[in-house]
């Protein structure tokens, strides 16, 4: 599972990273949080319009639903079942994005440990990116609607990076990942699946934070800072 991530660095130089536009509309230095959860705000890289980064509510609404309460529980979809999936099928095949975080956090399920929060980054200092999925959803009870555009995080097995920490983990994908990955004119759906592994032991490192971050009232770069893992003995 992945629900809660770090998003401070300013839109436009997320994609000035990506070799992107940034959408009309998305703020360039953004509001920068320490404390993103499903339901809020991410930024996400797709080739609808070109190479554009745009905003994206967190938590996948399929164009067919009724019930936009679905999406609260679609803020994650499983690499093993995503192609299959009803609710994300449709998304896999034909709307892919590329997630770009400064980090997530999982909570610690070792035996014998607290059940505190662990900060994971990208080893090499540099930005993470995750394998997701958008859509875009049109009110059918309202005249005129705009679309609300939405997204969803792909999680797969956990590599040793995890440290047995979670039971899974968001895909990460590499820069040189995100031309297959978006492409589905070019590249077909088991080649693109293919990308959906555990990252490469070493890629993400981690460490332990304040509990103060299990509430998204709670924001700021304090968050980060490192706190000792705790053992319940």
């Amino acid at each position: 599972m992945c629900g809660r991530v770090a998003l401070f660095t300013p839109p436009v130089r997320l994609a000035k990273l990506l070799d992107a536009t940034l959408a009309a509309g998305v703020e360039p230095e953004g509001h920068p949080s320490w404390n993103v959860g499903p339901q809020r705000r991410l930024f996400a890289l797709s080739l609808e319009r070109g190479r554009v980064l745009d905003s994206y509510r967190w938590g996948l609404l399929p164009s067919w639903a009724k019930d936009p309460s679905i999406a609260n529980r679609l803020f994650n979809a499983r690499a093993e079942t995503v192609a299959e999936k009803p609710s994300f099928r449709s998304a896999f095949a034909k709307r892919p994005c590329v997630i770009p975080v400064d980090g997530f956090y999982e909570w610690d399920h070792r035996p014998g440990h607290n059940k505190q929060p662990n900060y994971f980054t990208r080893a090499d200092g540099q930005l993470m990116l995750f394998a997701g999925l958008y859509e875009q959803w049109w009110d059918p009870s309202a005249e005129d609607a705009t679309a609300l555009k939405t997204c969803t995080v792909i999680t797969t097995t956990p590599s040793k990076d995890m440290d047995e920490i979670h039971d899974r983990m968001p895909v990460v994908l590499e820069s040189s990942d995100i031309e297959t990955w978006l492409n589905v004119k070019d590249f077909g759906p088991d080649e693109r699946a293919l990308l959906l592994s555990p990252a490469p032991v070493g890629t993400l490192a981690h460490h332990g934070v304040d509990n103060a971050v299990g509430s998204v009232r709670n924001d700021g770069p304090e968050l980060i800072e490192r706190v000792e893992n705790q053992s319940l003995f």
